[in-house]
């Protein structure tokens, strides 16, 4: 009866957070084809729309980090109570917003209530499930991670079409709400909390380092790398994170415990994640601009070739973590950056007249790889590691994968936007489906690393044996 009632139990946890992570996931892409709305609404430039993605981004980027100290200062109820109430509050501002700087400040409050969210819900599903099964687990987390973004622009472009972008807050608020009374009445505390205090000095560098990386490339892909701005933002930014690298290791309770990085799965794994995670946001950049810009496809059928895809994924992700439990990630991970791989050539043989089909079928065989990789890496990254990194280990995750999404799109925008400007062409047409093809590419040989790496990983998963403690000398695989 017990073991019945820990089993309703969890999939109760389960179900609030994954609905929790869906709608702040999903809040993150809705506004990419309500731009233009909302610029001529406000009447504000192109520049000053794009703060409402960037602070959302950057608030994640310089929060994300604390994570790790909140999830072991404060309970699991208490905080997604606040990261869901805070969610809450900014998503219904920004839907009343009547200014474009209240609509501007109601994002940064979204986005610490999202920030919070998704290293937590990874903390907790690997805290309630035993190693052997937390692919599964993490199969559902990477359903939520693929389909949520995917189905933003399409929702996004059906409802400024059809209504107004207010609309696009009106439909996320009630679902959060239903989630966050869910939990108040269902959620039960399930990690171990520890005593912590939290560093200030940390915490500044965390979020100029950080923030600044996040800014920089993310800056980077749209006014080139030979930007004051750019460059500025990107040195200070790896200057801070290199003090806040420093003050961790000197520390005896650190606020991320960077020694996660002396174990070598953890380490490969991260980083082909972030090749992954920058791929896929690159590739999801770049398409709808060949779509609409070169073949004047409306921004709703644009997001909507990319839905096929995300349902691929989506489909997949929780066979694929029940595979993972049953035989590890090295397999998954060669078949899936081999998919990637094959999959990415024809879009570097992108021409004005390649089928429309075709686009949708590829990238539908792409996303598939994807889903092979993406959580699986994850959680054998994890696993590798003892359960009381388990906090930190997910922040790092999760701010990795952001710092490689904004790399990977700014090396693909930057590439793409270089042989446009410095290409011999006669055509303008010419020049961007030139400039696209260079994009895809590059990521063609992004994932061919990825590939390589993937045979370096174990065969089988790690059982916990070999697992030591941060805080031991000679911490390794």
């Amino acid at each position: 009866m017990a073991e019945q009632t820990a089993q309703v139990n969890r999939m109760a946890t389960v179900t609030i957070f994954i609905i929790g992570a869906f709608v702040t996931i999903l809040n993150q892409t809705l506004l990419v084809t309500a731009l233009p709305h909302i610029m001529s609404d406000f009447d504000i430039t192109a520049d000053q729309g794009q703060w409402l993605t960037t602070a959302f981004m950057l608030t994640n980027g310089i929060l994300i980090p604390i994570t790790a100290f909140l999830i072991e200062k404060y309970s699991t109820r208490k905080l997604f109570l606040f990261a869901m109430t805070t969610f809450s509050i900014g998503t219904l501002v920004a839907a009343a917003a009547p200014a474009f700087s209240l609509l501007l400040v109601a994002r940064i409050i979204q986005a610490i209530g999202a920030g919070i969210m998704m290293p937590l819900m990874q903390t907790v599903f690997l805290t309630i499930f035993p190693p052997e099964k937390r692919g599964t687990a993490m199969g559902m987390f990477g359903l939520v991670i693929a389909f949520a973004p995917a189905i933003g622009p399409t929702l996004s472009g059906w409802i400024v079409d059809s209504f107004s972008w207010h609309y696009l807050f009106y439909i996320v608020l009630p679902i959060a709400v239903i989630d966050l009374v869910l939990a108040i009445f269902v959620l039960k505390n399930v990690t171990t909390l520890k005593e912590s205090k939290i560093d200030v000095l940390s915490v500044v560098y965390s979020s100029i380092g950080f923030g600044g990386i996040l800014y920089g490339f993310s800056s980077a892909g749209t006014s080139g790398w030979v930007n004051w701005e750019v460059m500025g933002t990107l040195g200070i930014g790896a200057l801070s994170l290199i003090l806040f690298i420093i003050r961790q290791l000197q520390m005896e309770k650190p606020l991320l415990e960077f020694r996660v990085f002396k174990n070598f799965t953890f380490t490969i794994t991260t980083i082909m994640g972030m090749l992954v995670f920058g791929l896929m946001i690159g590739t999801e950049t770049i398409l709808p601009l060949y779509t609409q810009n070169l073949r004047d496809v409306s921004a709703f059928h644009s997001g909507l070739m990319l839905l096929p895809g995300a349902i691929m994924m989506g489909i997949l992700s929780p066979f694929v973590g029940a595979i993972f439990d049953k035989i590890g990630a090295k397999l998954l991970a060669i078949i899936g950056f081999f998919l990637m791989t094959v999959t990415t050539i024809p879009f570097a043989f992108l021409e004005l007249d390649t089928s429309l089909s075709f686009i949708v079928i590829i990238y539908t065989l792409r996303m598939a790889g994807t889903a092979l990789v993406m959580m699986p890496l994850t959680t054998a990254g994890i696993n590798a590691l003892p359960n009381h990194l388990i906090p930190h280990a997910t922040a790092m995750n999760n701010t990795f994968r952001q710092v490689g999404g904004s790399i990977g799109t700014a090396i693909l925008i930057t590439i793409m936007t270089n042989t446009i400007k410095y290409g011999d062409f006669t055509n303008p047409a010419d020049a961007q489906i030139t400039g696209m093809d260079a994009a895809f590419l590059a990521a063609v040989l992004l994932s061919a690393i990825g590939l390589i790496m993937a045979f370096f990983l174990r065969r089988k998963n790690d059982d916990g044996s070999n697992r030591v403690t941060a805080n031991k000398p000679g911490m390794e695989n």
